[in-house]
């Protein structure tokens, strides 16, 4: 089981860094090796070229390393805050680029047909994991777009079947206590979505 883990928070102190470590903790497992990428960390650039538009683009340097850990993840981690119901810029550009044609999935049809996106994932399982300052009911109320986002608009059309995600909410007034309740959270579904019976 390779599990790709993309982390996009700025802040090295936060509760995202902490959640990731519980990811990382699965390297040690047998049968998983946990491929990671720090986003902010490593100043990925999220700024998709007009180059990069074309289907037959060939990405280069740490581009096609991400690109290349995707299109072999057995599974996807994807750990980032919620700023005003949007992932962060960082990781949105990441999807931009990374999510591409010929890694993440094609697109078939004819002239004159309507087209459709085929998955080209081999990852059939993706956690997505979120943290909040805001409550559920206020989450709710917006019908709950993060999970729109990426089950319904980025993973499933891409050939993911199962999509888990997890909102840690109102992390600004949150215990010790708290905190550590959802660290134990992440690790006990993680190993239950990714570890080998």
């Amino acid at each position: 089981m390779k599990l790709l883990t993309i982390l996009a928070h700025p802040d090295q102190k936060s509760l995202n860094h902490a959640l990731a470590g519980k990811i990382l903790e699965l390297d040690a497992c047998p049968g998983v090796e946990v491929v990671f990428h720090d986003l902010y960390a490593e100043g990925f650039d999220p700024l998709l070229t007009p180059e990069e538009l074309d289907k037959d683009y060939e990405p280069e340097g740490l581009l096609k390393t991400h690109c290349d850990h995707l299109a072999q993840a057995d599974g996807l981690v994807i750990i980032h805050p919620n700023w005003r119901d949007q992932p962060p810029a960082i990781l949105k550009g990441w999807v931009d680029r990374v999510f591409r044609v010929g890694v993440a999935f094609s697109f078939e049809g004819k002239a004159g047909e309507e087209g459709r996106p085929v998955g080209a994932l081999k990852a059939d399982k993706a956690l997505i994991i979120n943290t909040s300052d805001c409550s559920e009911q206020v989450e709710a109320a917006l019908g709950d777009p993060l999970q729109t986002l990426w089950e319904r608009c980025i993973l499933q059309p891409c050939g993911a079947r199962e999509v888990v995600r997890r909102n840690f909410h109102q992390v600004i007034f949150s215990t010790q206590a708290d905190r550590q309740g959802w660290l134990d959270q992440v690790d006990a579904l993680a190993r239950e979505m990714f570890l080998p019976a």
